[in-house]
């Protein structure tokens, strides 16, 4: 059975009322006023082609662009961009001002009828691991792999749980299986940091050990920098950070300048997903007076 299309139209004036208000009879149409010189609205632009494409046929993504269509800009009282309409049988029953995230997307086309089965099972899984039951979890996974076996997020959720169960070999083995796009992707860059760490903290003589020796010899910064990797595989940032921090203020061309590559690396790494503490390490960084 061949794929159903993707609706993504750049709507006119003329257009208008076949492309959109014609067909909101049959499906909804998400109309997206914007300006294409404006940051946000190609990137919520972006965010709403990318859903339209994956659920293919389920709605109709309509471009406006107020420069090119006034009329419509005055029509719909547009005063900012982006701004969203949501039409459903010829009118308008939501409208949304400002950049919206995929997820807060999502949550607009969710009451339309517009959502993955499969997403709302990797939600469930993930509640279910934080709560502790990972078999629930990984049952859940196995069942969303079964009804969407192309989508690499279930299979990268899966190498999570793998991780955070110690399971390194079938997190591994699993995780190499993944095409590169997966891989390559902001997900995928982040399991990969935690595996790279994992195996390093693997080589090293452990955190408790670590933190003893320390007692005896707070300026070493070899304990310093092992004790930072194992802390970093338990995913405790803002410690590992002050380790390095504090091999930095120790001998700041410590092993060329290892400890300030690893802060850069674990900041790339932490922000497509926390990027507050990203930004956090990054101030650090730049103003550290080292003495």
């Amino acid at each position: 059975m061949p794929n159903k299309e993707a609706f993504i139209f750049e709507i006119s004036e003329k257009s208008f009322e076949d492309s959109v208000i014609k067909n909101s009879h049959k499906i909804p149409v998400l109309v997206e006023f914007m300006g294409i010189w404006s940051g946000p609205c190609i990137q919520m632009s972006d965010e709403l082609s990318a859903l339209a494409k994956e659920f293919s046929g389920d709605f109709i993504f309509a471009k406006v662009d107020i420069d090119e269509q006034p009329e419509l800009a005055k029509r719909f009282d547009i005063k900012n961009v982006p701004s969203l309409k949501v039409i459903v049988n010829g009118k308008v029953i939501q409208t949304e001002e400002g950049l919206l995230t995929q997820e807060e997307l999502r949550a607009v086309l969710k009451p339309l009828g517009v959502f993955s089965r499969t997403a709302a099972m990797r939600l469930q899984a993930r509640e279910k691991h934080i709560a502790g039951d990972v078999v629930g979890a990984i049952d859940l996974l196995t069942q969303a792999m079964q009804q969407s076996p192309a989508d690499t997020n279930i299979a990268m959720d899966m190498v999570q749980i793998f991780i955070d169960l110690n399971e390194l070999e079938q997190a591994e083995g699993l995780f190499n299986q993944l095409p590169d796009n997966a891989k390559n992707s902001d997900m995928g860059k982040l399991l990969i940091g935690q595996l790279t760490f994992l195996s390093l903290a693997s080589k090293t003589k452990g955190k408790e050990a670590l933190e003893a020796d320390l007692q005896n010899n707070a300026n070493n910064c070899d304990t310093h920098f092992d004790l930072a990797v194992c802390l970093i595989a338990e995913k405790d940032y803002p410690l590992a950070v002050n380790h390095l921090f504090e091999i930095m203020k120790i001998d700041a061309n410590y092993k060329d300048g290892a400890a300030r590559e690893m802060i850069i690396n674990v900041t790339n790494m932490l922000a497509p997903n926390n990027p507050e503490l990203a930004s956090d390490f990054r101030r650090r960084l730049s103003s550290e007076v080292f003495s």
